[in-house]
């Protein structure tokens, strides 16, 4: 049981932080973005080259203390967070942000499918189809807890990173939406595009805040999926409908709400497997969902309009 919810844990953190990224899209641009899961695609990805890159200038590094990688993988990640970045802004510049002036929801939506099948099969162009991996040495789980209690726990130190890291960045998110005028002008935006506007906030400036920020979290989502199971094409394929349904089961349009549905829906994913096996277990969190949707329509963290 206890290592069930530890992977949960695991696997809801790479959720967590890409619906961040899609309620974020939904409560300030006001469409959803089915392109969001390629992001953690490019973003795993683009860490993998840049990688690659330092590799071969600076030759290989000892890993860092316990864990697989070292110190090249840290500064892959955050030249992959700023490329996705840039990516993001780029498709919201050639695309979106034409559709917002001329356009509708419904019309940001199918472009957001036109936008993710583009990406996908770029991808899988340029890299092919074969999974790749950050690294390829073979690490030893720490026992936590004795076999007699509850089955014991055995995790990764790369495990225990993303764990980590994912909690600074869910605080660095909260402090940044809490603190500066940047994160208020979003909050603002969110409300009423139109009254923030008229009271001086530059809307086009909290668009692009948007999309860095929702790029920036899939880009570390998609480096901790690479980390702890492999990389591939179809990685964000694979994990947009836990994204989704994590945004709703946390009530759309709430970041935090995003943060307790990813974890929420990674634990009915894990503790799922020994009932109905790994290839149903997506299926569990979607009964989840509905289960909670039809006692709270407007998710658990949602506001009745």
């Amino acid at each position: 049981m206890l290592q069930l919810v530890a992977d949960g844990f695991i696997i809801g953190s790479v959720i967590a932080l890409g619906a961040i990224g899609v309620t974020l899209v939904y409560s300030i641009l006001r469409f959803a973005n089915f392109a969001h899961g390629e992001l953690l695609t490019w973003g795993a990805y683009l860490a993998w080259t840049a990688l690659i890159g330092i590799v071969a200038v600076w030759g290989p590094a000892e890993p860092l203390g316990p864990f697989s990688f070292g110190w090249p993988l840290l500064v892959a990640l955050a030249v992959s967070a700023v490329a996705t970045a840039a990516l993001a802004l780029l498709v919201d510049r050639l695309l979106f942000r034409q559709l917002r002036r001329h356009g509708n929801a419904i019309t940001l939506i199918m472009a957001s499918f036109g936008a993710a099948l583009v990406l996908r099969n770029l991808l899988q162009f340029i890299y092919g189809a074969v999974p790749e991996y950050y690294s390829r040495e073979i690490q030893v789980a720490i026992r936590l807890v004795p076999r007699d209690v509850l089955g014991g726990l055995r995790i990764t130190p790369d495990q225990l990173f993303v764990l980590g890291l994912t909690a600074v960045s869910v605080v660095g998110l909260h402090i940044f939406l809490t603190r500066t005028t940047v994160g208020k002008a979003m909050r603002a935006t969110s409300v009423n595009p139109q009254l923030a506007r008229v009271t001086g906030i530059d809307v086009d400036r909290v668009i692009r805040a948007t999309w860095i920020i929702g790029a920036v979290l899939a880009a570390v989502a998609g480096v901790f999926s690479g980390l702890t199971v492999q990389l591939r094409p179809q990685l964000g394929l694979d994990l947009l409908l836990p994204l989704f349904a994590a945004a709703i089961l946390g009530g759309i349009g709430s970041v935090y709400g995003a943060v307790v549905g990813g974890l929420i829906v990674g634990l009915a994913e894990s503790l799922s497997v020994p009932l109905v096996g790994a290839e149903y277990r997506a299926a569990t969190a979607f009964v989840v969902l509905i289960a909670i949707l039809l006692i709270r329509p407007t998710g658990l963290f949602g506001e009745r309009t």
